[in-house]
């Protein structure tokens, strides 16, 4: 029992540290948890510990989501943005539904994990030479229709490793974003997301968890919210000073460590 719990406390700093970057959380966390020899039922751990980084947002965030609630009765620009989240929300929670089973008994599988964290990496290095043509400085003015499209970006994250906020991140600048008005969005995103994705796993795999499982889960998901709490207060101002090359190489060195590791224990 310690020892799973002391797994769970790798594994909720782990999705805290990475869930907001553009490197995969569950990548990470089904990479790390495979070679810790960590096995949670029906995969719930690596969902449901995701509350943890939500509430580091919602934290963080608490100001700015007080401020647009109250804008919302008189100020056209805090409705559209409001209906561009929710908008923007809506490809991942239709495909999230439909695919639920499948994603989680096909595609969370750690060779696909280090296919997808390299590929993503390498489209990471081309999106930072890139000179996109931006319109879009402040993520109060992103339209209607981009927010669709950003959205439907976000579903290819639903393959482990290709991560939520590199495909918001990259669909946004493609979009006339600017690096931080494009990460800020993706922070925007997550919460409708992530808390739809916990809602959701919790509905479908409540009754296979027991007490211990509860307990593992609330370990991770404070380890995961206090290193949330680091990445979300840093990671708009490192985007705008570094780019994302960083981010790149990093996944790109993860994957091909996990290429290795997967040959050498078979």
């Amino acid at each position: 029992m310690i020892s799973d719990l002391i797994k769970a406390t790798i594994l909720g700093a782990v999705e805290g540290f990475t869930e907001f970057l553009p490197v995969s959380s569950t990548g990470h966390l089904l990479l790390v948890g495979h070679f810790l020899g960590f096995e949670s039922k029906g995969k719930t751990f690596e969902v449901l510990v995701q509350l943890g980084a939500i509430l580091a947002i919602l934290a963080v965030y608490a100001h700015k989501i007080l401020a647009l609630v109250a804008g919302l009765p008189r100020e056209a620009a805090a409705r559209r943005f409001v209906a561009g989240v929710l908008l923007a929300f809506l490809p991942a929670a239709l495909v999230g539904a439909f695919a639920h089973s499948f994603i989680k008994s096909v595609l969370f599988a750690p060779m696909i994990v280090c296919t997808t964290l390299v590929a993503g990496g390498l489209v990471l290095l081309a999106v930072d030479e890139m000179k996109f043509e931006v319109k879009h400085p402040d993520v109060m003015d992103f339209t209607l229709p981009m927010c669709l499209k950003i959205g439907l970006v976000q579903c290819l994250a639903m393959i482990p490793g290709v991560s939520r906020s590199g495909a918001t991140i990259v669909g946004a600048m493609a979009l006339g974003a600017d690096k931080r008005a494009a990460a800020e969005f993706s922070f925007w995103l997550a919460m409708p997301t992530m808390a739809g994705a916990f809602a959701y796993d919790l509905f479908k795999n409540y009754k296979i968890l027991e007490a211990r499982d509860v307990l593992t889960i609330g370990v991770g998901f404070l380890a995961a919210f206090l290193a949330a709490l680091v990445v979300v207060r840093g990671f708009l101002g490192f985007v705008s000073r570094r780019g994302f090359k960083p981010f790149a190489w990093w996944r790109i060195i993860l994957g091909s460590a996990g290429f290795a590791g997967l040959l050498l224990t078979r």
